[in-house]
């Protein structure tokens, strides 16, 4: 039977990029692959199109003289099915396909898994006070990590030996499987299980941690929180998480919670409040004394203030993150209007309003 156009078997054209054949192989093999229903005569055509087509100087020739270019059999490369127990390569380069077809065939993502190359990064909650946030402090946190095992520093030998060669894997980190299907076998790389891919073993184990690497225990990290830090903010430290054995640690994340104010609210880099004065006192003038962060601080309310006016303190507020200034504080005027009056009072206001004054502020 004569074989179909290579171009046609992909479904593109003779001017297709590279890219454009590594997407429409990746479609048409997915596609085809008989452990998705598709038929395995097609999916041998795919792979040999693919083949010949993803390489320059084989898509030349096929170009330049069709199937007789290129032996007629697309080079018999990577992918193709044998019969007879024949052992069967698949390579998908940089297809994103490996996880794809090692599930079909019983390779699955658990075996192909590398050793972690780090440890494990740790999150944690740290709450300050508002104070605090504005004007930044040093803690001491306390945490429950495994940390490298004192008595190996890590390496999981027991100090006075060395590390040699896994005779598993002859130091490779991995081992060859072959794996039986109805299409032969198939060959596989997988994770060494005795050295779980380092390439190398104790002479002897640690006898503190089992040759693990790590023990469990309580350790106190040191944070900075930086002047103006804000509720939800988060603070990494580079390799403060969790050890892994011959290996560096995780990181640690510190989401910083800012404890609620009695008085005070925070916007960016404003602090607000209110204060309450009489309203006598807002017609008059007067002044008088605000809480801040700073402390006490005097404030002049000029006579015939309205209730819900904003004064802007200047550099009472919160502190930049980057740079050295800070915002304001704003305190909003409430005036309180008296419920109970005396009955002299109650005669100089209606000696006030009979004299026609539109508004007790004028």
């Amino acid at each position: 039977m004569s074989k179909r156009d290579y171009y046609e078997v992909l479904g593109i054209a003779k001017t297709a990029s590279a890219d454009e054949i590594k997407k429409a192989f990746r479609k048409a093999a997915i596609e085809h692959h008989p452990d998705r229903g598709g038929e395995e005569v097609k999916f041998k055509e795919v792979n040999e199109a693919y083949e010949v087509l993803k390489d320059a100087s084989k898509r030349q020739r096929y170009d330049q003289f069709g199937h007789a270019g290129v032996g007629g059999n697309g080079g018999g490369g990577a992918g193709g099915f044998g019969g007879g127990g024949q052992e069967m390569h698949f390579d998908f380069g940089d297809l994103g396909l490996g996880d794809i077809f090692g599930s079909f065939f019983g390779g699955g993502q658990g075996q192909q898994q590398q050793r972690p190359s780090r440890g494990r990064d740790v999150e944690t909650n740290f709450e300050i006070s508002f104070e605090k946030a504005v004007f930044g402090t040093e803690v001491e946190i306390k945490l429950d990590l495994e940390d490298n095992c004192e008595h190996c520093k890590g390496t999981t030998v027991e100090p006075g030996h060395d590390l040699k060669n896994c005779a598993k894997c002859n130091g490779a980190g991995q081992i060859s499987t072959v794996t039986k299907t109805i299409f032969g076998n198939i060959q596989q790389a997988v994770v060494c299980p005795d050295c779980k891919g380092r390439g190398k073993v104790p002479e002897k184990v640690c006898t503190v941690c089992n040759g693990k690497g790590t023990k469990r225990k309580t350790q106190e990290v040191s944070l900075k929180v930086p002047a103006g830090i804000d509720d939800g903010a988060t603070i990494r430290l580079r390799e403060h998480g969790e050890a892994i054995a011959q290996g560096p640690k995780g990181d640690l994340y510190i989401n910083i919670r800012v404890k609620p104010h009695k008085k005070f609210t925070r916007e960016g880099d404003l602090i607000l409040s209110e204060e309450t004065v009489g309203m006598v006192d807002a017609a008059l003038g007067t002044e008088i004394n605000i809480d801040t962060v700073d402390g006490p601080v005097k404030m002049k309310v000029p006579a015939g203030t309205q209730s819900g006016t904003d004064f802007k303190l200047s550099n009472h507020g919160v502190h930049h993150l980057k740079g050295s200034t800070r915002g304001a504080h704003i305190v909003t005027l409430n005036v309180e209007t008296p419920s109970k009056l005396s009955k002299k009072q109650t005669e100089l206001l209606e000696e006030f309003k009979a004299s026609g004054t539109k508004s007790f502020w004028k």
